[in-house]
């Protein structure tokens, strides 16, 4: 049973992303891909419910060799966002960088692989470190590599 807070934070995720496309609209472009240092990606997934395909725009703390990172913190709430549920479902995704779509294999970092990319993550945006402080529950960092 979703709580009131539960639907606040869930309408407060989809209005954020509401306002970063627009952003992204009204500048033609030219503002909101990047928030600090990071990259702003969109990545598509399908729906594990719907099979509809669904888009979230997403920060990249940390991208190389062709890897972009995720962090499923959905802002340190007790739950795991739904971009990450429909990934795991189907792990073949797509991601938007700017105008280019490309395809992508998205997977769970392994505890080894987070706590290597942990400090990173943080370096690029303390916040999530504070995210993390905010749950019991331990928020996954997701690995895209690109499908061949």
């Amino acid at each position: 049973m979703k709580t009131l807070r539960h639907r606040m934070t869930d309408f407060g995720m989809h209005a954020m992303n509401g306002v970063h496309r627009m952003l992204l609209a009204l500048s033609g472009g030219r503002l909101g891909w990047t928030i600090g240092t990071m990259q702003t990606v969109e990545l598509h997934t399908i729906g594990r419910s719907s099979g509809q395909r669904r888009s979230t725009l997403l920060t990249a703390p940390v991208q190389e060799d062709g890897r972009y990172i995720f962090v499923a913190s959905k802002g340190g709430d007790d739950r795991h966002p739904f971009w990450y549920l429909n990934l795991v479902a189907e792990p073949d995704v797509d991601l938007t960088i700017r105008t280019v779509t490309r395809p992508f294999r998205a997977r769970t970092a392994s505890s080894a692989e987070k706590a290597e990319l942990w400090p990173r993550i943080v370096a690029a945006y303390p916040g999530y470190g504070a995210y993390q402080g905010k749950t019991e529950r331990d928020i996954p960092v997701v690995i895209c590599e690109p499908r061949v």
